[in-house]
């Protein structure tokens, strides 16, 4: 393992509460699961999981007045729930404090609670695995998403944005203009997508039939194994 995702393991087992630091490591691990199945680096996966959350050990408001003091723009909808800044945050901390200068791990700390048009493929990485990782256990889609995050990485990023905005007009909450915005741009890049035969289902298709075939063929083997035992009985 790489000494520098050692010592930053190291930094925030001491920075994070036990239950935000287990997260952390679910949602590193899952992000290097998922840049395995889409041919992602590995080790810049695992980093972009690893610090996600690296400044959610911060109170709203202690999140505002640091985004302030280290002139990191700050929206409207952000300023009215400053939980939101904690990806913002955590991307300037990834930089700063942990030496991280690939913009696209920065890219994926900062985006990765609302999405944003035009997301990269460690953003949707990132995004997915926040959403997935083995300890989450409260959204009641999630076995589904599992399954799907793993066949269409685009399909899954744009079902769990839509679970979330459902969820948040279903209680009257607050909704950012980002996550609408990263909705639309989602369904947009899913409608337009060349119409194939998805990953998925060439593999079900070449199962099927090799199935079929391969259960002809044993049923074959052995009814004539049975006739030659019958025989030499």
């Amino acid at each position: 393992m790489d000494e520098k995702i050692l010592k930053i393991r190291k930094n925030l087992k001491k920075k994070l509460d036990p239950f935000r630091y287990e997260h952390t490591l679910g949602v590193a691990f899952t992000c290097q699961a998922l840049a395995m199945r889409y041919g992602f680096d590995l080790e810049r996966a695992e980093m972009a999981g690893l610090l996600h959350d690296c400044a959610k050990r911060f109170d709203g408001r202690t999140m505002l007045e640091k985004c302030e003091q280290r002139k990191i723009t700050v929206r409207e909808e952000e300023r009215r729930d400053p939980s939101l800044l904690h990806a913002k945050l955590g991307a300037w901390y990834a930089r700063e404090k942990y030496d991280v200068d690939d913009a696209e791990i920065l890219s994926a700390i900062a985006c990765h609670t609302t999405g944003k048009p035009g997301m990269t493929l460690l953003d949707k990485l990132l995004y997915v695995a926040d959403y997935i990782e083995p300890r989450r256990n409260k959204a009641d889609n999630l076995a589904e998403m599992r399954r799907l995050a793993f066949l269409d990485l685009d399909l899954a990023c744009l079902k769990i944005m839509e679970h979330i905005l459902s969820y948040l007009e279903s209680r009257d909450c607050p909704i950012d203009a980002m996550t609408v915005a990263a909705c639309v741009d989602m369904r947009r890049a899913v409608k337009e997508r060349p119409v194939c035969c998805p990953e998925s289902k060439k593999e079900e298709m070449t199962n099927e039939s090799t199935g079929k075939r391969n259960g002809k063929n044993c049923r074959r083997r052995s009814g004539g194994e049975e006739r030659r035992r019958y025989k030499n009985y």
